[in-house]
This record gives C-alpha cells, sequence and structure tokens, in this order.
C-alpha cells in the first residue's frame, strides 16, 4: 500500500514526465490579493495568467497547493469532523496548461494517472460535464463527453447543472465548464444494490468527486454576460486526502497515514480511544484537522487575531480548543502537545513546519491559554443567565442573551446549548440566527463592493518603470467603476506607470496624471493581479489622451526611506539578537515604521541601543543601493539574500543590498542609507508569542521627534530654576514629596481622630439612635475614614452623616451600625440616592455605607438633614 507521502511524490513525477514544471505550493496566506485571504484553490497564484496580465511561461506546470477554505463561498468549517472527508486545510494535487493542451490532453492525462499509474478500478470512476445552460446560450459541453467515451462507457458519463459543472472564479472574471471525477468506493454487495451513477453529487460518503478539470474558455462581464477568453486554461484540481483514501482502501480521510498519527496522539495524550463513541471520534477529527490548518497558517506568517485572516485562523483554533474541553475534557492546553507528530509527518514535504516549529508551538499555547480563560468567563455568565431563567420560572434562555455571549466572547452556540441542556433548559434557536442574521447584513453593507467591467481604452500590458522614474508619460489603457459605502471611484490601469501600488506592508504611491487640458488626482494606488490599479475620483475628460503621471515625490521619498530603514533593522537584529530573527510583517508610509519580527522575549533597552547604533553607523556610511533585478532565485540566494516563509518568490527575482543587508524584495527604496537621515526606536513591544513590534522615526519625523524632546526638558528645567543637575534636583523634589505626603497623612489622622471625639460629643440622640452630622471641608478618603471610626467608637445605635467638600465638591457620606440596618430596616444605599438630588448627584452603596458626589455644593446642609428625615428614626 503507498503512504501518503509516496502518493504525491508519484502525482509529481507523473506530470512531469509529460513536460510539466513542478512548482512549489503558493503560501497558504495570500497577502497582497484585495479579493483574497485564502488560497482556496490551486489556481490562485496564476490569476495574473489568466487574466492576460503576465506571461503564461512555462506553459504546462503541475504541484501540489495548501489551501484553507473556511470563508466566504467556499465554506466547509461547521462540516469538518462530523463527516469523512471535508476539510479546512486540505492539499489540491493540480495541473495546468495556459494556451496549449486543452479538453483532450486534460481528460487523457487524468485518466492515465488515475487508472495506469495508481490503478485505481476503471469501473468505479464516473465523470460529469457541464449540461447546458439554455438562459445563457450554452450548449451542453459534448467535446468533452465525446473525449471521455475514448475511456468510459456512455453510462458512466453523467450531466451536471451549473452548480457542479461551470466554474467562476467569481461573480466577474475566468470561468468555463468543468468535468468531475467520481470515485465509488462502497462495498461489492452496495454496489450491486444501487448504481454508483445515482449516487454521484447526493452526498453520499463513499461516492465522492476526487478530481475537478476546469476548461477555461470564457470572461464573466459584471452584467453577467459571457465573452470568450483570449487563451484557453486547463486548470485542475484533485483531493489529495481523498486520493490517499481510496488508495489505502480506507472509508474515511481520517483512517489515512495523514490524519491518523495525529489522532493516535491525541488519544495518548487524552487517555481516551478513536472509534468507540461518535461524540469523542468527532472531537478527535476535529483537533487533528484544525491542527493542520492553524499550523500551516502560522508557518505561511498569518498569526491568530481579531481582524481578517488573523480572525478566521482564531476561529478555527478556538472551534478545536472547545471541542477539546467538551468532548476530550482537555481543561487546559492540549493542542500546542501534537505539534512535533505533525512536523514528523508532514515536515519533510513542506519543510516550513520544521522551520517554524518553535514559532507556532508558542503561539498555539498562547492563543489556547487565553481561550481556556474566555470558556471559564463565559460558562460562568452563562450559569447566571440560566440562573435567572429559572427564578423567572422559564425554561428557554433569550436567543439575544446566547448571541450576545457568542459575539462579545467567542462563547459557540453549540456550546450554550450543551450547557442549557444539562440544567434543563432550552435556547431560542430562531432569535440566536436573528442576531447572527443582522451581524452578518451590517458586515456585508460594511464591506460591499460593486465593481463595474473594466473598459478597455487600448490594448496592452503594463510596464512598471517606478524604480528608475517618478515621473513618466502614459496612456490609460482599462478603467472601471467601483462602488463602495455608496462611494464611487474609479480604477485606472496606465500603460507605463512609476506609481507603486501597495505591496509588501508599503503604502502605495499618490500623485496626479496631468496634461495641458487637466490634472487628476490619484488618491492611492493599489496591487491587484501584479499590476498597479490607481485610483482616482472622476475619470479623465478624455480617457484616450497621453498624460504624465508624476508621483508625489515628498511622500515617496520618506516612505522609501522608511523601507530601507526595516532592511537595515532587519539585519541589525539579526546581529545583536540572532540568526534566529525572521521578519514577521511590516508596514511604512511616509510617517510610520513599523517592523514585527520573530524572538522570543523583550528586547532589552542596552539591546535596543546597540540596534540604534548599527543602523545610524550604516545610515553615516551613505550605502548605496545595489539594485539587482530580475536575478535568478538561485543566483539571488548566492548573493545571500534569505527567502521568508509566508512568500512566494518566483523563478527570478529582484534582491535589494546596502552594505551586508541582502534581501528578497519588490518595494521602493532610497537610493542610499544617508537618504534615511537617523532612526530612533520609539517602542518596542509583544503582538503576540514570539512575536515582537518595533516602532521607530526617522529622518524629518525623528528631527522633530528630537525638538519636542528637547522642548520638553527645556520646559521642565525652567519648573526646577534651569538647575544645572537636573536629575539630582528632581530625586531631592521626589524625597521631599514623600516626606512631605507622611506628614500631611499623619496630620490627617489626627485631625480625624479629634473630629471624632468632638462629633461624638455633639451628637444627638433620636430615639434611643445617636445622630453625628456635620459638614466639613475633607478629602474623600478622610470623610470615609471618620465614618468608620465613629462606627468603631458607637457600634451600636447610631447614624453618622457627613457632609465634605474638596476640590468644590460635594460629597455625602453615609454610615449606620448593623443594628439599624437588620432591627430598623435602614438602607443607606436608597436613602442616599433621594438626598444627592439636593447637591445634584447620585450615589449609591451598600445598606449600611453609601456616599455620593453632585456639583452643588450649597446644597450639602440640606442633603445632609435630608437623610436623617429619610432616616425615619
Amino acid at each position: 500500500m503507498m503512504t501518503a507521502n509516496e502518493i504525491r511524490d508519484s502525482f509529481k513525477k507523473f506530470f512531469e514526465s509529460k513536460g510539466h514544471v513542478i512548482v512549489p505550493s503558493a503560501p497558504m496566506v495570500i497577502k497582497d490579493d484585495p479579493t483574497l485571504m485564502f488560497t482556496n484553490a490551486g489556481m490562485n497564484q496564476w490569476k495574473d495568467i489568466i487574466l492576460g496580465t503576465r506571461e503564461p511561461e512555462p506553459r504546462r506546470r503541475a504541484d501540489t497547493q495548501k489551501c484553507l477554505r473556511v470563508s466566504g463561498k467556499h465554506n466547509d468549517l461547521e462540516e469538518v469532523g462530523h463527516d469523512t472527508y471535508h476539510h479546512t486545510m486540505f492539499e489540491m494535487l493540480g495541473n495546468w496548461s495556459f494556451g496549449d493542451y486543452f479538453k483532450e490532453g486534460a481528460i487523457d492525462y487524468a485518466w492515465e494517472y488515475l487508472v495506469d499509474v495508481i490503478h485505481l478500478d476503471p469501473n468505479d470512476l464516473y465523470v460529469t460535464v457541464f449540461e447546458g445552460s439554455p438562459e445563457e446560450g450554452l450548449a451542453r459541453d459534448d467535446e468533452a463527453a465525446g473525449f471521455w467515451l475514448n475511456h468510459v462507457p456512455a453510462d458512466h458519463i453523467i450531466n451536471g447543472n451549473k452548480h457542479d459543472n461551470f466554474w467562476e472564479m467569481g461573480d466577474t472574471g475566468p470561468c468555463g465548464p468543468c468535468s468531475e471525477i467520481h470515485l465509488d468506493s462502497r462495498t461489492p454487495e452496495e454496489k450491486a444494490k444501487t448504481p454508483g451513477r445515482e449516487l454521484v453529487n447526493k452526498d453520499d460518503p463513499q461516492v465522492i468527486e476526487i478530481w475537478n478539470i476546469v476548461f477555461m474558455q470564457f470572461n464573466r462581464k459584471a452584467d453577467g454576460s459571457l465573452e470568450p477568453l483570449p487563451m484557453h486554461v486547463i486548470d485542475t484540481g484533485m483531493g489529495f486526502e481523498r486520493l490517499v483514501r481510496a488508495l489505502q482502501g480506507k472509508h474515511s480521510n481520517y483512517d489515512t497515514d495523514i490524519f491518523q498519527p495525529i489522532i493516535k496522539e491525541i488519544s495518548t495524550l487524552s487517555g481516551l480511544k478513536y472509534g468507540e463513541t461518535e461524540e469523542v471520534d468527532v472531537a478527535m477529527r476535529v483537533v487533528a484537522d484544525h491542527l493542520r490548518a492553524v499550523a500551516f497558517s502560522i508557518a505561511d506568517g498569518q498569526l491568530p487575531s481579531n481582524a481578517k485572516a488573523g480572525y478566521v485562523i482564531r476561529r478555527i483554533l478556538r472551534r478545536a480548543v472547545r471541542y477539546a474541553y467538551t468532548f476530550l475534557g482537555q481543561k487546559e492546553s492540549f493542542l500546542f502537545r501534537l505539534v512535533p507528530v505533525l512536523v514528523q509527518e508532514m515536515g519533510g514535504a513542506f519543510p516550513e513546519l520544521a522551520a517554524q516549529r518553535e514559532l507556532i508551538t508558542k503561539v498555539i499555547k498562547e492563543e489556547e491559554e487565553s481561550f481556556l480563560r474566555t470558556l471559564s468567563n463565559g460558562i460562568s455568565m452563562l450559569s447566571s443567565a440560566i440562573e435567572a431563567v429559572k427564578a423567572a420560572g422559564k425554561t428557554e434562555l433569550d436567543g439575544t442573551q446566547a448571541f450576545r455571549l457568542f459575539d462579545t466572547y467567542g462563547f459557540p452556540l453549540d456550546l450554550t446549548e450543551l450547557i442549557c441542556r444539562e440544567s434543563g433548559v432550552t435556547v431560542d434557536e430562531k432569535q440566536f440566527d436573528v442576531e447572527m442574521q443582522k451581524q452578518k447584513e451590517r458586515a456585508r453593507n460594511a464591506a460591499a463592493v460593486e465593481n463595474g467591467d473594466w473598459i478597455e481604452v487600448r490594448p496592452g500590458e503594463q510596464q512598471f518603470v517606478g524604480y528608475d522614474y517618478t515621473e513618466y508619460e502614459c496612456h490609460i489603457l482599462r478603467y472601471r467603476k467601483v462602488t463602495q459605502k455608496k462611494n464611487t471611484y474609479f480604477e485606472l490601469v496606465l500603460d507605463n506607470t512609476p506609481f507603486y501600488g501597495e505591496m509588501g506592508g508599503q503604502v502605495g504611491d499618490t500623485g496626479v496624471l496631468v496634461n495641458e487640458e487637466e490634472t487628476i488626482t490619484i488618491t492611492d494606488t493599489k496591487r491587484e493581479n501584479n499590476q498597479s490599479v490607481h485610483i482616482v475620483k472622476a475619470l479623465p475628460k478624455n480617457v484616450e489622451a497621453e498624460f504624465m503621471a508624476c508621483v508625489d515625490t515628498d511622500k515617496r521619498e520618506a516612505s522609501a526611506a522608511n523601507h530601507t530603514a526595516t532592511h537595515l533593522l532587519d539585519y541589525a537584529l539579526k546581529q545583536v539578537l540572532g540568526d534566529h530573527v525572521e521578519q514577521k510583517g511590516s508596514f511604512v508610509s511616509p510617517d510610520t515604521l513599523r517592523f514585527d519580527f520573530a524572538h522570543f522575549q523583550k528586547v532589552t533597552d542596552e539591546e535596543i541601543r546597540q540596534v540604534e547604533r548599527i543602523v545610524n553607523d550604516m545610515i553615516r556610511q551613505d550605502i548605496p543601493l545595489q539594485d539587482h533585478r530580475n536575478v535568478p532565485i538561485e543566483e539571488a540566494k548566492q548573493l545571500g539574500a534569505i527567502a521568508l516563509f509566508g512568500e512566494k518568490y518566483g523563478d527570478r527575482v529582484r534582491v535589494v543590498q546596502f552594505g551586508p543587508s541582502v534581501e528578497f524584495c519588490g518595494g521602493i527604496h532610497a537610493h542610499s542609507t544617508g537618504r534615511i537621515g537617523m532612526l530612533k526606536i520609539v517602542s518596542e513591544s509583544s503582538v503576540a508569542a514570539g512575536i515582537r513590534r518595533i516602532e521607530a522615526k526617522t529622518g524629518a519625523a525623528c528631527e522633530q521627534m528630537m525638538y519636542d524632546l528637547e522642548d520638553s526638558m527645556k520646559a521642565i528645567k525652567a519648573l526646577f530654576h534651569n538647575a544645572k543637575d537636573l536629575q539630582t534636583v528632581i530625586g531631592k523634589y521626589i524625597e521631599e514629596h514623600e516626606a512631605m505626603k507622611k506628614s500631611i497623612e499623619k496630620f490627617q489622622a489626627e485631625t480625624v481622630e479629634r473630629a471624632k471625639e468632638r462629633l461624638l460629643q455633639q451628637a444627638r440622640e433620636v430615639d434611643g439612635v445617636k445622630v453625628v452630622t456635620c459638614v466639613l471641608p475633607m478629602t474623600p478618603e478622610a470623610a470615609k475614614d471618620l465614618a468608620f471610626k465613629l462606627r468603631a467608637a458607637q457600634p451600636e445605635n447610631m447614624l453618622c452623616v457627613i457632609g465634605s467638600k474638596h476640590d468644590n465638591k460635594p460629597l455625602l457620606t453615609v454610615m449606620a451600625t448593623d443594628d439599624l440596618v437588620s432591627d430598623r430596616g435602614f438602607n443607606a444605599g436608597k436613602v442616599i440616592r433621594e438626598a444627592a438630588k439636593l447637591i445634584q448627584g447620585g450615589g449609591g452603596g451598600q445598606p449600611h455605607f453609601a456616599t455620593a458626589g453632585g456639583k452643588n455644593v450649597d446644597g450639602l446642609s440640606a442633603a445632609v438633614d435630608k437623610v436623617v428625615e429619610l432616616a425615619q428614626l
């Protein structure tokens, strides 16, 4: 029986023998595509080729691609663990042809690999073809069906509807019919009862799709119409986990050697057996699946967070934690202990796992511990809510309350239902669903973007000239209208552009398009499908005219200086902290420099000073930029450039070098380090387990910060009469202040003691109760102290009402002995709320002690009298 690793290798070797270039998997986390957070299909990394913005060479490619499907159109999260074949993270084996072979070649290769190479029984294979769509004028894909007849009998070819057999990249863009290959892995007895063709696409867990061959031949426009693509593309995707299951003769993906080592480790650590109870089995499958998704995401540079892609990863991790908590009895962090077995099983095929093992472990452990605290808080809150439901004589928890637990504290509905059920309480799921739908609508409305069709002005491809120029003659190639949150703007693609599109943490350029007729302001430049897209509020009067594209050079140079400074920081941090330091993110704009890096402890003040010295020394050397463009990647590595995990590199790359600092980079940089001026680190902090963040100032911003510090120092010196030894003088003032503070506290204590004695002597007796009242200038602390001292001196039959004034603010303090509360029903908290109206304030407290503040000092005496009146002694 072939192992999973052997099956993966056999696929690559087969297509390599057919002239395909084997390419590495792209990162699972997509960083520079505004339309996608995660790679959810093998074709994602080839979008720019399919859309015609990049040359298609080589025209034949194959790989295994890490994919994640937990958001948007492809969302399998809630099915994961409950069935045998859905996953969050999965591998997609794929082969592509860009303008080379088409339907016949793709079908022949698929059949040869499945039947002749890995020896699946052809009698168990069924194929689907697109049945056509009369409303769109699309006929049945007889062409594909004809090629399939060369391999399978006619009753193994099944018509599929538009949902199953017409693949689309999105609402607009490349699309086309597809042909799915389904495998019937049932027992002979089951096959004899029901033909496999009757179970295709019927959600039978043993008759499943394993390979989808997409014939991309159309482009979907914004109005829904279709137009032919200039280049036909073959895009195939085969579920690796499902293929392994078939070849290893299993009825569940989780029974293969992809997942079993992890499940066995879960069993060992939890003391529970897999295969005995459904709840435990589901939980183990969830944990095994989600561990892979989270670990690969972290390795590819995405940390759990509360926004966008980071939120999705956090949600997956928390789902695993709650299944382990609820069904596997794991009340402490648990998932991080599974990382070693995952690295052992998959680290050979994906070296990023082994390289990032320590980071993955630390991040998962910290996230687990954090969410377990949240679960504990949620359970406490839910218990109180259940008690309230029962006290009201009800048996159903309000769905709005359940949603609040979910939305605010991350407390999932199924766990809420489980805990409620144990207490004999149900949850109003309908109201919960209503609240959930409201939230989705709010999110959808906030993010809704309507893109018009690209309108072509002239043919051609964009050339980026921004490394060498900040002004360049250009024409508009195409444009489209975009509406978001009722705001309308336009996106332009130019034939030649010096504008850098936002990418790699560096913000996009701003500037203008100008000619003799008009000036168009470019408010931002984004990166989409490997080209710069320019944002403008209004279209030029003549979109066919020639323009001069002019970048705002002040902002460009400030951003470039900050970007170059991040490279120097990276180099310096490695020198000071060690080679384990690796960039984990950055953000550079004209006035911002933020750099995230892998390091497992706080950087000390002395280490920060060392880093600053190294960077500023390199700045003073005015090291010139060495710009190595279009360099073969192996040559780039020989220069010393280090590939970052989570980044996708092509066969040819750009390397930016400043002396010993050598990095892969596509961004805009200073022409020499001297342009930075100076660097000063202003903060160092933790952003996640094992990830530190530095924020710094450079150039003019650094200069201004120095001026601000100088001004502050001058102002402080002036306060201390321009003392030469300011540190000694301030130290002396602090010592004197502490001594004076102690003297004041002693004096206040003595004053309170004298006031207590005087007030007790002056107390009047009403119905057997000593009533102490006064209005005094006194701090709130002293008033409280006085009240408690009076209570200690007169522990029975005493009511004390103090009106105090401090900083021109009134305070009312009421103290009663316990017997007044228990025997006479006195409640200081209730009484003081009424009396506080006379000082235009409010307050409250316990039955024996309460305070109230206000605005009207003149009303204090009346408020004191009102308390005594309300006491009804």
